[in-house]
């Protein structure tokens, strides 16, 4: 697996988020512009009451909803060793929101991981969720987030296998185009004992279906 590449080199101070414990390196005065420029394209008044402090609103929710952009997941993912479990370990129903690259628009699921621990490499259940939280806050595909969650879990637990399942309701599918709400797409990524072994797959799969 590729290797999360390290933070970009920045030229002008990093703002601290005090409320999310990370750092902005969000160039939230080009946002703001950006804003201003969509509203004047759609042919808004942007200097309109109500919506002088959009922009600058929009910057902080970039901020905040595209946190994970710069931060590693694997950093999260602190290994407890000699944990005698050596059976199915599930965390069912983690609440996900993301923003498609297609059109930026929120996906809004619950994500579902199995690993088995091997050598009692296990790790604290809150760890995990913080990978799904990270991985989310960036412009995301549902297909490449189920991906990188199994992956990352493999490369750093190094389990006997692993399965991720993500179930979302697009908003670009309804509130435009075929307007289809309510509708879900499910994504799964299956590793190591879960794709060999039918009988640990069906046992992880009914798990998440209680």
């Amino acid at each position: 697996m590729k290797k999360i590449k390290d933070l970009p080199k920045i030229k002008r101070p990093r703002e601290k988020l005090e409320k999310y414990g990370g750092i902005s390196i969000m160039d939230k005065k080009k946002i703001e512009k950006a804003i201003k420029e969509i509203l004047e394209a759609i042919g808004v008044d942007h200097k309109k009451k109500d919506l002088l402090d959009t922009p600058k609103r929009v910057a902080e929710m970039y901020e905040e909803i595209f946190a994970g952009v710069h931060k590693d997941p694997e950093e999260e993912l602190e290994v407890v060793l000699d944990q005698k479990h050596h059976e199915i370990i599930l965390l069912k129903g983690i609440p996900l929101y993301s923003i498609c690259e297609h059109h930026l628009l929120p996906f809004i699921g619950k994500a579902h991981i199995a690993y088995i621990p091997k050598n009692g490499r296990v790790t604290g259940l809150s760890k995990l969720v913080r990978v799904v939280d990270i991985l989310s806050r960036r412009p995301q595909l549902q297909e490449r987030l189920t991906t990188q969650i199994a992956e990352i879990i493999m490369s750093k637990l190094k389990p006997m296998g692993v399965m991720v399942v993500i179930e979302a309701e697009h908003l670009c599918m309804s509130m435009r185009g075929v307007r289809k709400p309510g509708m879900l797409t499910i994504t799964s990524a299956v590793r190591g004992i879960f794709r060999e072994n039918q009988k640990t797959r069906s046992e992880a799969l009914a798990l998440m279906k209680q």
